[in-house]
């Protein structure tokens, strides 16, 4: 959670990126899922959330949040098998707390990820503003490009502890990024933190957050890079923000710039009053202004994840379940992503091009991604067939 006095460092900038060898422009595919953000899920959500109340450490109000998070992802055809619970506790409480990671698996590089996240715990009262705000934009995003592909790989991260100190996000970063081997590949963290407004004000700016910190200051080139592009997004697809470039800091992102990832971030310019009081309801915030940004949130994901522009590869997508096959080429390990498919149980075959099965592997309480070993294959060309019980998912696979 921000402090407060917090706008006094940049100037409003308006930007036109060119980054990795393209221009930013708008993108039709992009704008017409935009579009699709829905004015009536924003208040609707932030309505729920505050009814939840207060959301602290050791609370049933934080387990239900948490359960009403899973809930909402299962609506939008996220399955159980993408979820992971990051469980943790810390000095002066013996309660458990829970981060909540929804993974979506990337056609082109699956072990790359950009993270959108924002916290779930309040302090003080419900929190509404503090970070249902957040959370709003990250469960649109999530709703909306759940069946269409993108490049990298996306974790939508709902952090607990925050407010105590960034103990959920410090948790992840050491226990997962920093405990997966090898180390977790990140892209970038967007975090979205308290975005929600003042009650009769003119809310028509967003801060836009880089990261110039010194420890270390090997992340801050390319967050301010990220930063810019995010400006862009923000005038591309929900051009009726202004954007106000500041620091990051005090945030769920601070651990990821700790440990040397590319961070940026979105906080309200128009600063609430009303945080970590029980004063911080939705009659003191501009859900409209909450509607904007979660527009441009969808926006900057699809853009930082690159996602499909094809009606075609959509279809093809959603037609086989989201499961992807990857790398191929394959040398000796191939991952299965199981996508959105629903079932405790598959068989995971090869075939060469006489139609001779060579492999066969039965695979029971799979998870999301699965390693197959095909080190004894031999080179050539394969088709890959998944089967369950009521399903059969075939790709053609290289091994070298």
């Amino acid at each position: 959670m921000h402090l407060s006095m917090k706008k006094v460092i940049f100037l409003l900038i308006v930007v036109f990126t060119v980054s990795k060898g393209y221009s930013q422009v708008y993108v039709p595919a992009y704008g017409n899922v935009v579009n699709q953000c829905l004015q009536t899920n924003i208040t609707n959500n932030l309505t729920e959330y505050e009814a939840l109340g207060l959301k602290r450490r050791g609370t049933t109000a934080l387990q239900n949040t948490l359960d009403w998070l899973k809930n909402k992802y299962l609506n939008y055809g996220y399955t159980a098998t993408q979820f992971q619970e990051d469980s943790y506790t810390y000095s002066g409480s013996p309660a458990t707390c829970k981060n909540l990671i929804v993974t979506k698996v990337g056609t082109v590089y699956p072990d790359t990820f950009v993270i959108v996240c924002g916290h779930y715990d309040s302090i003080g009262g419900t929190g509404t503003n503090d970070n249902g705000s957040g959370l709003n934009c990250v469960l649109e995003t999530a709703r909306l490009l759940q069946s269409i592909p993108t490049e990298y790989s996306i974790k939508f991260i709902n952090f607990s502890g925050e407010e105590d100190g960034l103990y959920g996000s410090q948790h992840y970063v050491s226990s997962i990024v920093n405990g997966t081997n090898p180390k977790m590949n990140i892209r970038l963290v967007l975090n979205i933190d308290e975005v929600g407004g003042v009650a009769g004000m003119t809310n028509n700016t967003i801060t836009c957050e880089r990261d110039t910190n010194n420890s270390p200051s090997t992340n801050n080139a390319l967050s301010s890079t990220m930063t810019n592009e995010l400006i862009t997004c923000v005038g591309l697809y929900s051009p009726s923000l202004n954007t106000f470039l500041d620091y990051a800091y005090a945030s769920d992102y601070m651990p990821f710039q700790t440990n040397n990832e590319i961070i940026t971030g979105f906080f309200e310019t128009n600063e609430t009053t009303h945080k970590h009081t029980n004063s911080d309801l939705l009659i003191y915030m501009d859900p409209v202004y909450n509607y904007n940004i979660a527009k441009a949130t969808i926006g900057a994901t699809m853009h930082f994840a690159k996602a499909s522009t094809s009606t075609l590869a959509n279809e093809a997508f959603q037609a086989d379940f989201q499961v992807s096959f990857f790398p191929n080429p394959v040398k000796d390990i191939l991952s299965i992503s199981l996508g959105s498919l629903v079932d405790n149980c598959y068989t995971f075959s090869l075939i060469d091009i006489q139609g001779k099965k060579v492999f066969t592997k039965k695979i029971l309480d799979p998870k999301l991604v699965e390693e197959i070993n095909l080190s004894g294959i031999s080179n050539g060309m394969y088709l890959g067939v998944l089967e369950t019980a009521s399903q059969r998912i075939t790709k053609k696979i290289v091994v070298e």
